[in-house]
């Protein structure tokens, strides 16, 4: 310290010009947070790996939808208004194409108007950057008729809203911060100079640490999310004031004891200073240890450790500058030693501790544990709540939800992968099967996919519905012969009497036409047999030869009618009337064979049909057969395009939840249908493919598990890392302990009062589920400190009785506590106006936790513990005795 002291003028300079180069140099953080920081789920998550396999397939189109809200039911003026938008969207740079609701596709209309068709969505695929989407959606609002009410929402245009509401928070809690500081302080030490110190040390600090940030962000890919600058400028003017109040102190502690001000600054640095090392290193540690986190978001307040680490280093560098360069006008105009007022109130509760320990431990007890018992652990994952509905983006996503449905709106999307082609008549029956299965998970409203485009299945394509369309076919089939039945017997008749009439004139003639009638005769006998047994059995097989038989017989009969027409027109001319008619009896047999022809041209299909039904192994397995003809109509093409992708190599499903997508539920579903889904491709095409799943609901479910697992992770490499650093610190492996325990005591008492207030007092459906994992992080890296404060403080003072060593630390260090307590937790309370839910909910576990550590926790349960272990504080080591 005396050479940094020595050198004091050199370092500050050196300082100084860092931090210009630095600020000249270095990337916007804030941009460059806008550009990267959007929540961005590991590459190993299922919902990541839907979009990848999308994206790589070219199906990852960027979708907003404007969405058009009227007073009353849509008329013929709003779809002239409509249709005039469509069309000047067309003209707008990076709308690729647009969905129109003015179609004459009631299916469309249904999907895209509400019911009450007040609410008229227009989707439209955009490509660009999250910027170049919002550039688009202003051209939109510009070119929007004054009589439409409008808004564009969509995922992009969401981010840069929460990107922009994120960057006005920090702007004001920046502003917030710095006036809330310097009124604090002025309060504390009553001086017009002071309060300076700390903020120009922490501006120093800010300055170099963001600029530092932007380099590493920019250059090294260094984790930044839009929470880092706000949680920066919160920690780093916290903790800062609060270690620039521990050395102010002791430096004007030992003004008053005599000592000149370079005297009193290298014995404030040897003790304040080392409270202030170990604090420091702990607080680097905890927030080195998100590091191991495995979500980004999470991964981005490690920033506040490289600010941490550069505050060590202004603080050990520059502060010395001020304090032996001005020296007792630092606290000008004040002449009041504020160190030697000792706190009372601690002094009071210290005194009583160390005597009662059981008794505040008990009362420790009832204050925290019955709010611990009753967390619920209630989480939210609606990231549309995290911005203020004022927001277009916002009132269009919520405008779009309540005319459609949220779960129309944000489907789970469930995506198959395969190395060959899928959407074959021998595979896409299994949909139908992986349809049903999903169905009957609660919660699912309706699965769409090529087998049931529109969430109803095609029926047509079930053997159920084609048998019976066989059936009515065989129906049709039996009228037929019925009706051919008929035909020939009138042509019999006719036979019958033109042969009695020509008989006598032309033996020859007569008898053929006899003949003819006689087998007429046996043909309708045979017609009937056939038509009975069809209707009674249904065997195709054994009708078709009768019926080909009958064709012959019917041929040659034909034949003969002709024939004898020959000869009757050769004998006797005055017989054409004769002839004429028999001419039309023979054209009647002839249609009559016609129509056989056609019925066993049709039973032979209906034949091959079900020949290739029974043969069908998707028949049996999933009850769907898909001829030929199917799979080359149009329509079916269609749903076959939509709901495919990659040739045919990758399928989509799009599942509909009957709940909020944002949801637990939601989250609890998700889970049920991969089950579902894996119990449904056993044993068919999809068995060996790759099946994952997209959409909101997915990813908040991916959420979930990476957030759940990263809070487990990084509390325990935390607690160990404190811990090792701890108990080198203070020789110690007790204390460490109980000093980590009462900060995870705090922590959940805290983050239980927020629960409590966020979901039962203002009605929100959790905490965020970011909200966890930073408050836990922040509240342990920097209350450890204030435990820091006092037991290394006690460390100082014990010599003989550990109670009254207790009493005097406390007595000393209270003020300091309390006041670098208030501090802090001002400094997040700066947070609040910020107006991003996360933020909000983070400062208030923040600002309890804080409050309650320094007022309640730390001044009853430390001295209890502490007292009630006497010696047992340093196990394993000894207690090192220090000189008087």
């Amino acid at each position: 310290m005396r050479l940094i002291i020595k050198f004091k003028w050199v370092i500050a300079a050196l300082l100084i010009v860092l931090t210009a180069v630095l600020m000249l140099t270095a990337p916007n953080l804030t941009k460059l947070a806008n550009e990267k920081g959007q929540t961005q789920l590991p590459d190993d998550a299922v919902s990541q790996r839907a979009a990848e396999i999308l994206k790589d397939a070219g199906e990852d189109n960027n979708t907003i939808s404007v969405v058009v809200t009227l007073d009353k039911a849509l008329n013929e003026k709003h779809e002239k208004d409509i249709q005039s938008l469509i069309d000047k969207m067309k003209d707008i740079k990076g709308v690729k194409s647009i969905t129109t609701p003015l179609t004459e596709d009631n299916e469309v209309r249904e999907q895209l108007m509400s019911k009450d068709e007040k609410t008229v969505l227009i989707p439209a695929t955009v490509e660009g950057s999250d910027e170049e989407v919002e550039k688009i959606a202003d051209d939109i609002y510009k070119e929007t008729p004054k009589s439409l009410t409008t808004y564009v929402t969509g995922a992009s245009l969401i981010n840069q809203d929460f990107a922009h509401s994120s960057e006005d928070g920090l702007k004001k809690t920046e502003v917030i911060t710095v006036f809330l500081i310097l009124g604090l302080l002025l309060v504390v030490f009553r001086s017009i100079v002071t309060p300076f110190v700390p903020i120009l040390i922490v501006g120093v600090t800010y300055l170099i640490s963001q600029s530092l940030l932007a380099i590493l962000v920019h250059s090294f890919d260094f984790p930044i999310s839009t929470f880092t600058q706000t949680f920066l400028v919160a920690i780093l003017f916290g903790i800062g004031t609060d270690y620039c109040i521990l050395i102010l102190t002791r430096f004007r502690e030992e003004l008053a004891n005599g000592h000149d001000k370079v005297e009193a600054t290298l014995i404030a640095y040897r003790t304040a200073g080392r409270t202030l090392f170990i604090s420091g290193i702990a607080v680097l540690i905890g927030f080195a240890a998100i590091g191991f986190a495995k979500f980004a978001i999470f991964q981005s307040a490690v920033g506040v450790a490289v600010g941490v680490a550069i505050l060590l280093l202004v603080l050990f560098t520059l502060l010395p500058l001020f304090l032996v360069t001005i020296g007792p006008k630092l606290f000008w105009p004040s002449k009041k030693v504020i160190s030697h007022s000792e706190n009372k109130l601690w002094g009071f509760l210290g005194k009583h501790s160390v005597r009662r320990p059981f008794l505040f431990l008990v009362i420790t007890a009832i204050v925290t544990v019955p709010f611990i018992l009753t967390y619920d652990e209630k989480i939210s994952f609606d990231s549309t709540a995290e911005i203020s509905s004022d927001y277009k983006s916002i009132k269009g996503l919520n405008a779009m939800s309540e005319a459609i449905g949220e779960g129309k709106a944000f489907p789970v999307t469930v995506v198959i992968k395969g190395d060959k082609d899928l959407t074959t008549a021998k595979s896409i029956p299994y949909l139908g099967n992986l349809s049903k299965e999903i169905e009957k998970v609660d919660n699912v409203d309706s699965v769409m996919t090529i087998t049931q485009p529109t969430g109803e299945r095609i029926k047509d394509l079930y053997v159920d519905s084609q048998l019976g369309i066989v059936s009515n076919g065989l129906g049709d089939t039996i009228n037929g012969l019925n009706d051919v039945k008929k035909g020939l017997t009138t042509v019999q008749n006719g036979l019958n009497q033109i042969s009695s009439e020509t008989s006598a004139s032309s033996g020859n003639s007569g008898s053929s036409l006899s003949q003819a009638a006689n087998g007429l005769t046996q043909a309708n006998k045979q017609l009937e047999l056939v038509s009975q047994k069809l209707a009674l059995t249904g065997n195709v097989d054994e009708a078709l030869p009768q019926i080909t038989a009958i064709n012959r017989q019917l041929g040659t009969i034909a034949e003969g009618l002709q024939g004898a027409n020959t000869q009757i027109e050769g004998a006797q001319q005055q017989t054409k009337a004769l002839s004429e008619n028999l001419s039309k009896l023979s054209q009647g047999v002839k249609d009559a064979n016609d129509g056989l022809t056609q019925i066993s041209d049709g039973l032979t299909k209906a034949k091959d049909t079900l020949g290739n039904m029974s043969n069908s192994q998707t028949v049996r397995e999933t009850g769907i057969y898909i001829p030929e003809e199917t799979m080359q109509n149009e329509d079916f093409k269609q749903s076959i395009n939509t709901y495919s992708f990659d040739d045919g190599k990758g399928l989509k499903l799009s599942v509909v939840l009957d709940s909020n997508p944002y949801s637990e539920k939601a989250i609890t579903t998700v889970k049920d249908i991969e089950e579902a889904v894996d119990r449904a491709v056993v044993d068919t095409p999809f068995e060996d493919a790759e099946i994952v799943y997209g959409g909101i609901s997915s990813s908040n479910a991916d959420l979930s598990d990476i957030s759940t697992t990263d809070l487990s992770r990084t509390m325990i490499i935390m607690m160990v890392g404190l811990f090792v650093v701890l108990t080198v610190l203070f020789r110690s492996m007790i204390m460490p302990v109980y000093m980590i325990a009462s900060l995870l005591v705090t922590y959940y008492t805290a983050i239980s009062i927020s629960e409590f207030l966020f979901v039962n007092v203002m009605g929100e459906s959790g905490i965020s589920w970011a909200v966890p994992f930073f408050s836990f992080v922040i509240l342990i890296a920097l209350g450890i400190d204030y435990s820091i404060f006092l037991l290394d403080r006690f460390q100082e003072e014990v010599k003989e009785s550990i109670s009254d060593a207790m009493v005097i630390s406390m007595r000393k260090m209270g003020s300091v506590i309390i006041t670098a307590a208030i501090i802090l937790a001002g400094t997040f309370a700066a947070m609040i106006p910020s107006g991003v839910l996360t933020l909000v909910q983070v400062a208030t576990v923040i600002i309890i936790g804080l409050l309650l550590y320094g007022i309640v926790i730390l001044p009853l349960l430390i001295p209890a513990v502490t007292v009630t272990l006497s010696e047992g504080n340093w196990w394993p080591f000894r207690r090192k005795k220090r000189e008087e």
